[in-house]
Formats: C-alpha cells, structure tokens, sequence
C-alpha cells in the first residue's frame, strides 16, 4: 500500500470517481462528506497519508479544517481542491502549510503527483517525531540523578566540573555519565550533544541558565 488518502468534499460522484481513480493506483482511501465527519472519525496516523481537501464545504471550510488539524496536532500533509480561482485563499492556505493547492477538474497525473510529493514529506515527517519520541523516552528514563549529570555534560562540563557542582566525586560522576550514555544509547559527548540538540534539552538548558 502506498499509503492512505482522506478525502473531504461534499461532492459524491466527485468523491467517488477520486476514490476510484486513487485506489487503481494503489492507494487505500477514506471519503467524507464533511469537515466533521472527519473530525469526528479522525485520520489514524501510524502510516503514511495525507488530506484531499476541498476549499468550499458546508460547515467548516476547508482553510477552517486545516486550522482545526493544525491545533489538533496533526502531521498529515494538506492537498487542496477548488473549483474557483481564490488567490487569497491559496496564499492563505500555502502559508499555514498546504502542501498543493489543485484547481477542478483536476488531470489525474496532475492530482496523483501532487499526492505523492504530499505522502513522501509525511513519512519523512513521521519518521523525525518517531526519532524524537525515541531521544525523549531515553531521557525520561534517567534517573533525577542521571539528569542532572546529563544536563551538565551537555553544556561542555568535565567530570571535575560535574563533580564539584553535585558534591560528588569524579569517580561517582563517571558512573553517572556511563550510565547516561548507555541509556540514550550513544558512543560519544558529541553524539550526546546532538541528541539532546535534537530533543530541545539543549535549547531549554541554555534557557534557564541565562534567566538564572
């Protein structure tokens, strides 16, 4: 399976005929006839996907839609359907993160490229959240001790420097930090950097720093 597309458009034999054209070229679908319908059966996803939206739906709009998601915390890449020429409209949709904006009728190579591109920058995107989750139940699985080393670590502290900040001794301090690299699984201080870079740590780290 290519990966799954919810179509949202108020048009039957417009959702049907989509429906029909996506799944002949491997994609597996989801119709609905209304922005609520589909906030009320929201899209899992644990898979690759994206959203074929129409501007123009009873209810909430499709731009109102894709605020809704957006706030919902949904990662699924917008491609949008119009049957009119709206320019605001297209700027203010591109601008919030759409991935495509497809004017009615629409040619199938056109439509099926456009979905493509919109299903790939979703799997990149799950992957890099997947990737983060990981880097983060690492760190929620130090100890408060463990923590505090690590935070020390990773703004450029020596064992020394550690040591004396915790009132510890070097010898316990490098127990910590083995301990710390084992459980977010990295060979080296620069590998731990970047995780920590990644995650946010380090960012929140230099925060309360400079307001302390």
């Amino acid at each position: 399976m290519l990966g799954i597309v919810h179509i949202v458009d108020d048009d039957a034999s417009f959702r049907t005929a989509i429906e029909r054209r996506l799944k002949k070229a491997g994609y597996e679908v989801a119709t609905y006839p209304s922005a609520q319908h589909l906030l009320d059966r929201l899209p899992n996803e644990s898979g690759p996907g994206c959203l074929l939206l129409d501007v123009r739906i009873p209810g909430l709009s499709g731009p109102e839609l894709q605020s809704r998601l957006g706030e919902l915390g949904s990662t699924l890449p917008i491609v949008f359907l119009t049957g009119y020429t709206d320019v605001p409209t297209t700027v203010q949709a591109i601008k919030a993160g759409a991935d495509d904006f497809l004017t009615k009728p629409v040619k199938p190579d056109q439509l099926l490229r456009s979905i493509q591109r919109a299903i790939s920058r979703h799997e990149a995107t799950r992957s890099i959240r997947m990737e983060l989750d990981t880097i983060r139940a690492h760190i929620a699985a130090l100890t408060p001790r463990e923590h505090e080393v690590f935070e020390l670590v990773i703004r450029g502290k020596t064992n020394k420097e550690v040591a004396n900040a915790l009132g510890a001794t070097e010898r316990t301090i490098k127990a910590h930090r083995h301990r710390v690299m084992e459980k977010m699984q990295v060979q080296s201080l620069a590998e731990l950097v970047s995780l920590a870079e990644r995650a946010g740590v380090l960012d929140s780290v230099s925060g309360s720093r400079q307001t302390s």
